[in-house]
């Protein structure tokens, strides 16, 4: 409820209940491809793929800009979905990451002024290989990141009865002054279990 999505350890499951798990997969399944950053792919090991529902596994894609996953990670080891490994210009397309592993693709993006990779230039690489329908489902950074650009049209935030008190936050932007410059999207709201849905329209994509 204060908008941490880890203690300071990095600790985070579970915050969300059952419920809340099966509405992420069921994200996935309805999505081309799910996004993470490298510090979500370290910390959490995930796999990215729909088990608490039925349907179809996504490309799974991490954003590494200094090539800094290391090896053992789920994603780069099972193959029950392709793995799009991107990073920057100065890690190059040889890794031993990627050697012997017939899911994973590594692709480079070129880095912005602050090291990181322009989300418009990832919409568009995954669009050229066919996946336009994209999650981004975390870190905090990343997904700040893609809904600073303009490149979110809907944010789900899941709402836990839980205070955790300090750690990582769920969204860390640009700060403001006023809170005239806040976003205020269109909003949802949905039970789901014991926690709360918000949804947010970001974009206004009937246009």
């Amino acid at each position: 409820m204060d908008g941490r999505i880890a203690t300071e350890s990095g600790h985070s499951h579970y915050i969300n209940g059952h419920e809340s798990l099966a509405h992420l997969h069921r994200l996935r399944a309805m999505v081309d491809a799910v996004v993470v950053g490298a510090g979500t792919a370290s910390a959490d090991n995930p796999q990215l793929t729909v088990r608490h529902v039925s349907g179809t596994n996504p490309t799974r894609v991490v954003l590494d800009p200094r090539g800094r996953i290391p090896n053992d990670l789920a994603l780069m080891n099972t193959d029950s979905a392709p793995t799009l490994h991107i990073v920057g210009s100065a890690v190059g397309t040889e890794s031993l990451a990627t050697a012997g592993l017939a899911h994973v693709e590594r692709c480079v993006l070129p880095l912005n002024a602050s090291g990181q990779f322009n989300p418009s230039d990832v919409v568009t690489l995954l669009a050229e290989k066919g996946l336009p329908r994209v999650l981004v489902e975390g870190g905090g950074i990343t997904v700040s990141q893609f809904i600073e650009a303009g490149a979110v049209d809907r944010l789900h935030l899941l709402v836990a009865p839980l205070l955790i008190g300090s750690g990582r936050p769920g969204l860390k932007m640009t700060p403001i002054e006023t809170l005239e410059s806040a976003l205020r999207p269109p909003t949802r709201t949905f039970r789901c279990g014991d926690d709360t849905l918000f949804d947010l329209q970001l974009r206004d994509t009937t246009a």
